[in-house]
């Protein structure tokens, strides 16, 4: 184990280091705020929100490092590159990213245009983190496996907030420590999903399952033989699901005898419709009236409302056991099964750090009131900052999906708006950190049709 230094900085500011801007007087800025100035501040993903941050950072001229596990940025959004978003691109691009980019010879995308997955690398994150002020401060293949105050435990307080934060970094199988001032932790929910059963509860039965169980959004023009001529069943109500189920239409027009069965707890099937042509997002509206044609055509078998209690393995198929009309019934002869039930937040890597958490969505303890799926869509949830985002841990944010907890309401421009807050604050403006400065699209019927928690807004 070594610790090592990822950066050099320059120290010229009249509080002793350039991250506080120069209209700002030292007396001014919160305490926290004037330790380790030598230090940079470390993202931890080089998703969209984590290289958001590093585009405000840079501008503001703060020392920035960047730690992202895969081999290129983006890595847990080329699991679904071949899914569309539905926010058009004036929605998907960070502010002053644009700024940084137009002053390059990158071509903007049409802001009215449906960006998928891979575009949204190829066209805005990739070039992104090729610019010098960022590149040069972006290290791949490190995973973050925990985070801890120097020389201090969980249990430790006196002058905990003067200590550094130390970050061990599994690179290359060799494990280094970087030292930090701030950490902000962009790394999403992507890659923890939650199990089948309906209680959230992880099974060993299920994980003796995966080869048969697929989590998110597959590609099923990729995978044509694993789903042709099967009989697969989608678990879940939200526009992940009625995503899967679409792409599965298609491969049964191809091969008949592909078999879709829906299970998902909602008291009507009508609820998983939406707003259809009412929805102020088309795109999402459309995936609605696509599902309802593909219902009423029964071209998919529904259960619902089934609450999953098991899934096991039978003969190289699946059994889902699970209460249907009041009884314990078994769905038999499954060969695929793909969960489309969310994801959940991974706070292992904090488990030395402080942290205020909300026991039911998981999400930052403030936010909750704010997200609460059971009283909020994405069209009701109120821009926050900074102030909103702190844990009890001095200089610890936690943004983005992973902000979220469990609460599916995230929009992409509202973790631009949490880093724009918090980057300002770390830069030392303290009042451009107070001020709102998020433009959201009306989002129709996603403000009021609070029985659709299952899906995801971004």
């Amino acid at each position: 184990m070594k610790e090592i230094k990822l950066f050099t900085t320059n120290t010229s500011s009249c509080c002793g280091a350039e991250t506080i801007k120069e209209t700002s007087c030292c007396s001014e800025i919160p305490s926290q705020l004037s330790y380790n100035l030598d230090l940079p501040v470390a993202i931890i993903g080089a998703g969209p929100v984590g290289l958001a941050a590093a585009a405000n950072l840079a501008m503001n001229k703060v020392p920035f490092i960047v730690l992202e596990s895969g081999q290129g940025v983006a890595h847990n959004i080329r699991k679904w590159q071949h899914v569309h978003l539905f926010s058009p691109w004036q929605y998907n691009i960070d502010k002053i990213a644009r700024k940084l980019l137009e002053e390059t010879d990158w071509e903007s995308p049409q802001d009215d245009i449906l960006p998928t997955g891979r575009e949204l690398i190829e066209r805005y994150l990739e070039p992104l983190s090729e610019l010098p002020v960022i590149k040069e401060s972006i290290y791949y293949n490190s995973k973050v496996v925990s985070i801890s105050r120097k020389e201090n435990d969980k249990m430790k307080t006196k002058n905990r907030e003067k200590q550094p934060f130390e970050i061990y970094v599994d690179k290359h199988q060799e494990l280094k420590i970087v030292e930090a001032r701030a950490i902000i932790d962009a790394t999403g929910t992507w890659g923890n999903p939650n199990p089948v059963t309906s209680n959230g509860v992880w099974l060993s039965s299920e994980r003796a399952c995966q080869d048969y169980i697929e989590y998110g959004i597959p590609d099923i023009v990729q995978n044509t033989t694993r789903y042709a001529n099967k009989t697969i069943a989608v678990i879940g109500g939200g526009h992940s699901a009625i995503n899967t189920l679409l792409e599965l239409a298609d491969l049964q027009i191809k091969y008949p005898q592909t078999k879709l069965i829906w299970i998902l707890r909602k008291k009507h099937i009508s609820d998983a419709f939406g707003g259809e042509e009412k929805d102020a997002l088309e795109a999402r509206g459309a995936l609605g009236t696509k599902i309802h044609s593909l219902v009423d055509a029964e071209k998919v078998e529904v259960y619902t409302p089934f609450y999953t209690m098991q899934v096991k393995s039978i003969n190289e198929q699946l059994e889902l056991i699970g209460r249907y009309n009041g009884e314990v019934v078994s769905i038999k002869e499954i060969d695929e099964l793909i969960v489309n039930t969310g994801n959940r937040p991974d706070f292992s890597i904090e488990q030395e750090l402080r942290l205020s958490i909300d026991p039911a969505t998981e999400s930052v303890k403030a936010l909750a009131p704010l997200i609460d799926p059971n009283l909020h869509s994405c069209g009701t949830v109120r821009p926050h900052g900074e102030e909103i985002l702190r844990q009890p841990e001095h200089g610890l944010y936690i943004v983005g999906m992973k902000s979220y907890g469990r609460a599916p309401t995230f929009l992409m421009a509202t973790g631009y708006e949490q880093v724009r807050s918090i980057t300002a604050y770390l830069a030392g403006d303290i009042e451009a950190s107070k001020r709102v400065e998020l433009d959201l699209p009306e989002t129709g019927v996603c403000s009021t049709n609070l029985n659709n928690a299952d899906s995801s807004c971004c």
